[in-house]
């Protein structure tokens, strides 16, 4: 059987990169096709498989402002011969054009939602430049059709939540199964912990991380923020000499940095959201926004493992910080641990491994055994 995965783009290494590596070693044989490629980038077991980018690769630079010419890229993809396609969404993905022989499976973190529930917020508060705007209206409506045709292509969704099931029924009108991303659990341990709270995000607009550096301003307390993206020099300059910016870190420095945390800070709505998984895995409580994939990844009545707060400003989040303070001495590091474990990567896989057989049948389940 041959399999083709599907990525959006391979320019980073975060949640999305991070489900496309258990999909490579759960599926060892299979091809790698990607709108954007930068080796030197992703990890070594992405750089293993054989990858195929589209023809906008050498611009990859100013890939955010590519995303009209992304459908043509997908649909200049050659998949004939291939016999399952497991598109992984989240960025266009979804939309290549599948072999009728072909079997279209899609892991769907979310529908695009600059297009979708977050395009006013893009286009009214997002993008300052008012031409941008502009443009904005009939570019988005044409990729927003083409977004929804292409649902069709796919056989089955699977989504990495409850939260995104939600929206791809909102969008596409189709049923999705949940299974949770995995997440490397096991690797993550407690310290004890220093007098800092810690942020792990891309640094972008909906993320709301600028409502955590106003409220960390204010309030005094330490704050440490781990990532990069095109709102660093923004943030940089509205954030006091509490706040420390780390820019982007290997995977130890990271487990180091949650192990000596006091909480994890989640100020944004996340799709599923593998950094709250990561803070619980290393004993640390949450405190994030009460929406999306937080309502399911943060146990706030299992020993009181995180706060979440309902209104995204910085009145809120102080008062969710200062409720946290105060139950400090009852989190149970180990019940924290023993939460996050069921987000494990053995169970994303077994998961996998059911929706798959159940499509293809003895094949594939021989090619799947023992992996």
């Amino acid at each position: 059987m041959r399999v083709a995965l599907i990525h959006y783009w391979l320019l980073n290494m975060r949640g999305g990169e991070k489900v496309l590596e258990a999909l490579c070693r759960m599926l060892p044989e299979a091809d790698l096709f990607t709108l954007f490629y930068d080796p030197e980038r992703v990890s070594e077991i992405i750089r293993s498989r054989r990858v195929t980018a589209s023809f906008l690769n050498p611009l990859r630079r100013h890939y955010r402002s590519l995303l009209p010419l992304m459908p043509m890229a997908l649909e200049n993809f050659d998949l004939r011969g291939y016999d399952l396609i497991l598109s992984n969404e989240s960025g266009p993905a979804k939309g290549v054009l599948a072999p009728s022989t072909a079997r279209h499976v899609c892991y769907c973190h979310t529908p695009m939602r600059y297009l979708w529930d977050l395009y006013p917020a893009y286009r009214n508060e997002f993008t300052a430049s008012a031409w941008k705007r502009a443009l904005m209206a009939p570019v988005a409506n044409y990729l927003r059709l083409w977004d929804y045709s292409t649902a069709a292509r796919v056989d089955e969704f699977i989504a990495s939540s409850g939260n995104a099931a939600q929206r791809i029924w909102k969008t596409y009108r189709r049923e999705a199964r949940v299974i949770y991303p995995p997440v490397a659990v096991e690797t993550f341990y407690w310290k004890e912990p220093g007098n800092y709270y810690l942020i792990v995000s891309e640094l972008v607009a909906y993320k709301r991380i600028d409502t955590a550096v106003r409220a960390f301003s204010k309030n005094g307390r330490k704050l440490r923020i781990v990532g990069d993206g095109p709102e660093y020099g923004t943030l940089r300059t509205m954030a006091r000499g509490n706040i420390e910016f780390c820019g982007r870190v290997s995977d130890e420095e990271l487990r180091e940095l949650y192990a000596h945390a006091r909480a994890l800070i989640l100020p944004g709505e996340e799709d599923f959201g593998m950094t709250p998984v990561e803070a619980l895995a290393s004993g640390k409580p949450v405190v994030a926004l009460g929406r999306g994939g937080a309502l399911e990844t943060v146990p706030v009545s299992d020993r009181e493992g995180g706060v979440l707060y309902a209104i995204p400003d910085e009145a809120s989040l102080t008062a969710a910080i200062e409720k946290l303070e105060r139950m400090e001495s009852h989190i149970s590091t180990r019940s924290l641990q023993d939460w996050a474990a069921r987000f494990c990567e053995k169970n994303f896989v077994e998961q996998m491994k059911t929706v798959l057989t159940g499509a293809f049948g003895p094949s594939v389940a021989s090619e799947l055994r023992g992996r």
